[in-house]
C-alpha cells in the first residue's frame, strides 16, 4: 500500500493533490450508481498509475445500490479494491445514517468503522446533512480507534443563515474533533468564485493547519473556476473524475483541473498518459453499456433559487412524465424554494433533498400547501435528525401540528439502544461482523442474494480487448474486421 502522502503534500504550497471519485460519486451522479465491480477491475492498475493522492471507492448510495439492485456484497468490493489498489482508498458515510436514511446507534457506527479498516480502507470521509457535527462524533472517534484517517465534510449551501461565519464555526468544531482533513462539500455546485474568495480564506484560517479539500459538483458550470480559487487560498486537495464520467451533475474532469493547475504554476502529480488510458476505457464502457457521458453545463441562474441537484431533477422529470405531469416541473421547483425556506433552509443533500421534493410535489398536486406532511418532514422539523440551521416557519409548524414542546434537543440517535447484543442473539455468536451489519441495515430477502460468489474478475485489459468486447456486444453487427498493427482479425456473429 502506498504510504499516505498528506504530510509531503501539506509542505508544498504549490501542489494540489487530486482525489479520484470516478469509482464512486461520478457514476452515482451520471450512471445512477450502476457501475458494477466487474466493470472496474480491468482498469484498476492503470488508475493506480494516474497519480491520485486518494481514490474514493465507497459512499452511501454505492453501498445501498450494490445490495438492492446489483446484488453484490459491498464489503467484498471494498476489500478487493483496497487490496488491488496501491493508492490509499477513501470511503464515505453519512454520519449516524451510514449508508441508508435510517439512524443507527453508536455500536453499529463503531463496528462499521472496524470492518472498513479491516478491509483496508485508509480514510473515512464522513458528513452530516445538517452540518450538526454532534452526529459525526462517533464516526470520527471510531475511525481513529480503528487506525483510519478522517476527512470531515461540511456541506455548502446558500441561505441567509449559511454565512461565512457559519462555516467558520463548523470548521472550528471539526478541528476540535481532531479531523485529519476538512472538506467543503458542494453537492449541487452552488459555489461561485466570488463567494469562494471570502469563504475559503476564512475556512483555511479556522482550520489551523488541517489540510482542506474541495468536493464540488459541476451543475453551475463554475466548478473549475472555484478550484482555481481553492488552490490560490491554500486548499491542498480537489476531487475530480475521469472523462467521460466528469461534468454534468458529476465533478470536474481530472484533465481540466490538471490543465488549470499547471497554468497557474501548481503541480498535481498526474500522469496524462495513464489518465488517457483510463478515460479511454470508461469511454468504451459508456458506449458499450449505453451510458451517458458527462457534458459541460451552462450557467443556470435558476439553480441558485431551487438548489435541487441535477440527478434529482432528472429522476423527478421521469416520474412526472410517467404521471403525465412533466409540465408541472417548473411549479414544483419554485415550490421547493418556498418549502426549503419554510423548513429553516435545509441543505438539499440526501436525505433532506428527497424530503423537500416530496413535500413540494404534494403541495402542488393537492393544491393546498401542507395539506399532507410526511412523517419524515415532520420529524425533521422537530429536530429528530439534528440541529436545524434556522427555525421552521409558523405556518408550517401550525399545519404540521408541531408544538414548542415537541422539539428534540439531543443529537440524533442519542436515545437509541445498542443494537449488536440483539443481533448477536438472533444470528449467533459465530456470525461475522460484516453479516451482522448487513442484517442491521437490510431485510434478509436482500441479504440472501449476496451470498452467491461473483464470476471471476478480469484484472487487465487492452484497447484491442475492449474493442472486441464492444463489437461482440452489438446485436446489429454480423461481421467486423479489425486490423491492429500487422494483425487482422475477423469477427462473425
Amino acid at each position: 500500500m502506498k504510504a499516505n502522502t498528506s504530510q509531503s503534500t501539506v509542505s508544498d504550497d504549490r501542489h494540489y493533490g487530486l482525489v479520484d471519485v470516478t469509482l464512486r460519486d461520478a457514476h452515482q451522479c451520471l450512471w445512477s450508481t450502476r457501475m458494477t465491480t466487474s466493470s472496474m477491475t480491468p482498469i484498476l492498475s492503470r488508475i493506480d498509475d494516474v497519480g491520485y493522492e486518494y481514490i474514493n471507492i465507497l459512499g452511501g448510495a454505492v453501498f445501498d445500490v450494490q445490495v438492492r439492485y446489483l446484488q453484490e456484497n459491498p464489503w467484498e468490493r471494498v476489500g478487493m479494491l483496497c487490496d488491488r489498489l496501491r493508492t490509499p482508498c477513501d470511503g464515505l458515510t453519512r454520519g449516524q445514517s451510514l449508508y441508508t436514511f435510517e439512524l443507527f446507534p453508536d455500536d453499529i457506527i463503531e463496528l462499521n468503522s472496524k470492518v472498513l479498516a479491516r478491509r483496508g480502507l485508509k480514510v473515512l470521509t464522513v458528513y452530516d446533512a445538517l452540518n450538526d457535527n454532534r452526529n459525526i462524533e462517533s464516526s470520527v472517534r471510531s475511525a481513529h480507534e480503528a487506525g483510519m484517517l478522517v476527512n470531515a465534510m461540511m456541506v455548502y449551501t446558500l441561505s441567509p443563515v449559511h454565512t461565512d461565519s457559519y462555516y467558520v464555526e463548523r470548521t472550528r468544531e471539526l478541528v476540535a474533533l481532531r479531523s485529519d482533513f476538512i472538506s467543503v462539500k458542494d453537492p449541487t455546485g452552488l459555489l461561485t468564485p466570488e463567494r469562494a474568495k471570502t469563504l475559503f480564506p476564512a475556512v483555511v484560517a479556522a482550520a489551523d493547519g488541517i489540510p482542506l479539500q474541495l468536493h464540488m459538483h459541476c451543475q453551475s458550470g463554475l466548478a473549475t473556476q472555484v478550484h482555481e480559487v481553492a488552490m490560490l487560498n491554500g486548499f491542498r486537495y480537489g476531487h475530480a473524475a475521469s472523462e467521460p464520467l466528469a461534468n454534468g451533475a458529476s465533478h470536474p474532469a481530472t484533465e481540466e483541473i490538471d490543465d488549470r493547475a499547471r497554468a497557474m504554476g501548481f503541480t498535481t502529480g498526474i500522469d496524462r498518459r495513464a489518465l488517457a488510458d483510463v478515460s479511454g476505457y470508461f469511454g468504451i464502457l459508456a458506449e458499450r453499456e449505453g451510458r451517458p457521458r458527462g457534458e459541460v453545463q451552462a450557467y443556470d441562474p435558476a439553480l441558485y433559487e431551487h438548489q435541487v441537484p441535477g440527478g434529482m431533477i432528472s429522476n423527478l422529470r421521469s416520474q412526472l412524465a410517467a404521471m403525465r405531469m412533466e409540465h408541472r416541473l417548473p411549479e414544483i421547483l419554485e415550490e421547493a424554494t418556498r418549502v426549503r425556506k419554510d423548513l429553516g433552509y435545509p441543505i438539499l443533500v440526501s436525505p433532506f433533498a428527497q424530503y423537500i421534493i416530496t413535500q413540494s410535489v404534494l403541495n402542488i398536486v393537492q393544491g393546498e400547501r401542507y395539506k399532507t406532511v410526511p412523517d419524515e418532514v415532520r420529524k425533521y422539523a422537530m429536530g429528530c435528525y439534528g440541529r436545524l440551521a434556522a427555525p421552521p416557519s409558523e405556518e408550517f409548524l401550525a399545519k404540521a401540528g408541531v408544538h414548542d414542546n415537541g422539539f428534540a434537543a439531543a443529537r440524533a440517535a442519542a436515545d437509541l439502544e445498542p443494537a449488536l447484543p440483539k443481533l448477536r442473539r438472533e444470528f449467533g455468536e459465530s456470525t461475522s461482523d460484516e453479516d451482522l451489519l448487513l442484517a442491521a441495515f437490510y431485510d434478509r430477502s436482500l441479504i440472501e442474494p449476496l451470498k452467491v460468489a461473483p464470476a471471476p474478475y478480469r484484472f487487465s485489459t487492452t484497447p484491442l480487448m475492449e474493442l472486441m468486447r464492444f463489437i461482440e456486444s452489438r446485436t446489429d453487427v454480423r461481421q467486423a474486421r479489425v486490423k491492429y498493427g500487422d494483425t487482422e482479425i475477423t469477427l462473425t456473429s
